[in-house]
């Protein structure tokens, strides 16, 4: 939950306070625009205004505070440009100058309702008189903004109304805003709890309740249970995980290694990792102000991306033994390839680790776009370490065969493993996406291992625990392959934790989870082309 942040007080931020004209006066008054007005401030020989709220005219709010602006601004951006909300609304929150307090109301304000958007749809449904999807989208957006607020954050119900009617009147108009605040007082009438209850009353189908009660949509719901199972986890586990993906998550940092420090992060209050070395939680605030990470020397990265890194590079090749990273464990000269690096988190990261160990790093991205970040990203790492290519992953094994020693293929995948990251992923994702994007796991994979030398090692990497992403595409590229082998990633994982026994291991391959390690369910396979 947040703190009240901005509304916070009783009146709720920027509502002009109460008070008409001089004492009990009932004359009028003309006004900067010419109109005649009494004492009220309410114009003459108007009809009877509808109330927006229960304060008095001089009270209500006119204008959208900044905070649930930026809010209501991200959730247009989503649904009506496809846009990614962890990158809309940093742009937003300095494009509106929030202070520290409000840009975190507004990022809590923004990332609750898009995660909860499916619960609180169920809801609306029974305050609104009429089908969702006969609102304008605007409205329902203010809604959702309004429900969370309501029923999720410390906001005292009369500045959750009050502001929210006051954003739409300011955005949208006076007439929805006379919509958004008859509905959001019908929701104003229960507590979430009380809401669930109500709704889920009379449903016995779990996964319909749990896809309310968490709000995720209910393939999700199947996909993850089956996941679970999958890498050998308990299935009633499924809320703990589901829960899991609805808490806001900690900012991580990584200092590149022998070129960042986490010095300056540590006293500005982020405190050290306890799963990797070279980690930090961020407390928060704008981390653009910090030297090291506008230098690009720290970079913020989940610890379970770094872990799946750190792995492919502490991987012995020949042996499938794994060395820790203090040590030089590869011979001088090796060449390692990122087959999907786009934007450049892990490929940084790689980049630092292969300049520690007399190697060369070659990145590759398809998209010519996504390989300008990729060129940013390891813009704090010697020039002479690494080289870019863009060009299409699926054809670096036919035309560099057998000429690394080491590839990390990070593959396009749904995001399951993500959802808390990238909260208005869950309503996008289709169970069509997962048959989609399997013929071209597979094809990378393929590449990956036709470029691998014999002796070398391939990382298959997935920020999803979907078997269909994970086990699948594995099994089915490995069969019939007698020069293959699969390592213990699992084991090789906990080689590069602090804590040294992760767990994650099942079967072969690795699986990391939000309800367990506080990562991204990050998926590890390792494969040794046999020498």
């Amino acid at each position: 939950m947040s703190e009240s942040g901005t509304g916070g007080s009783g009146r709720g931020r920027g509502a002009p306070r109460g008070g008409g004209g001089a004492g009990g006066q009932r004359g009028t008054s003309r006004g900067r625009d010419g109109s005649q007005r009494n004492a009220q401030g309410r114009e003459r020989n108007r009809g009877p205004q509808r109330g927006f709220t229960e304060n008095a005219p001089s009270q209500r709010t006119r204008r959208a505070d900044p905070a649930r602006l930026v809010a209501f601004e991200v959730l247009r951006a989503v649904a009506s440009e496809d846009a990614y909300a962890n990158l809309v609304l940093p742009a937003r929150i300095r494009h509106h100058g929030l202070d520290k307090r409000d840009a975190g109301f507004a990022t809590e304000l923004s990332y609750g309702a898009l995660r909860g958007q499916g619960t609180y749809d169920a809801i609306l449904t029974r305050c609104v008189d009429r089908p969702l999807d006969q609102l304008d989208p605007a409205i329902l957006d203010a809604l959702r903004i309004g429900v969370h607020q309501l029923l999720a954050m410390r906001v005292p119900a009369h500045a959750a109304l009050d502001q929210t009617v006051g954003l739409a009147r300011a955005v949208i108009g006076a007439g929805p805003s006379a919509l958004i605040n008859a509905v959001l007082r019908k929701v104003s009438a229960h507590t979430l709890d009380e809401w669930l209850e109500l709704l889920l009353s009379d449903e016995t189908d779990e996964t319909k309740i749990a896809s309310i009660r968490h709000a995720h949509p209910e393939w999700i719901v199947r996909a993850l249970r089956q996941s679970l199972v999958a890498h050998g986890r308990p299935v009633d586990e499924i809320d703990e995980l589901l829960e899991a993906d609805n808490a806001a998550p900690v900012v991580n940092l990584v200092a590149l290694p022998g070129l960042g420090s986490l010095d300056e992060a540590l006293e500005g209050g982020a405190t050290p990792g306890e799963l990797v070395e070279g980690s930090a939680l961020s407390s928060g605030g704008d981390l653009g102000r910090l030297a090291s990470v506008r230098n690009g020397s720290t970079r913020v990265q989940d610890v379970g991306s770094q872990l799946v890194a750190r792995a492919m590079a502490a991987v012995e090749p020949g042996t499938g033994s794994s060395t820790p990273d203090t040590e030089v464990g590869t011979e001088a000269g090796e060449r390692w390839l990122d087959l999907c690096a786009g934007p450049g988190g892990k490929a940084a990261l790689l980049g630092a680790l292969a300049r520690q160990r007399g190697a060369t790093l070659l990145a590759n991205e398809p998209a010519p776009h996504r390989a300008k970040l990729v060129r940013q990203a390891l813009a704090a790492v010697p020039h002479e370490v690494w080289h870019v290519r863009t060009g299409d992953g699926r054809e670096v094994g036919a035309e560099m065969a057998e000429s690394f020693d080491r590839v990390l293929v990070d593959a396009p995948c749904t995001g399951l493993g993500a959802l808390r990251r990238r909260p208005e992923s869950r309503w996008r994702r289709t169970p069509k996406d997962l048959a989609d994007l399997g013929p071209l796991q597979r094809e990378l994979l393929k590449s990956a291992l036709a470029a691998v030398r014999p002796g070398g090692v391939v990382a298959y990497v997935t920020c999803s625990p979907h078997p269909a992403e994970t086990t699948a595409v594995v099994s089915d590229v490995l069969r019939k392959r007698e020069d293959l082998e699969l390592l213990d990633a699992g084991a090789v994982l906990d080689s590069v934790s602090l804590t040294g026994h992760l767990e994650a291991g099942h079967e072969g391959t690795a699986q990391l989870w939000p309800h367990i390690h506080r990562t991204d369910a990050m998926f590890l396979a390792l494969i040794r082309k046999k020498a």
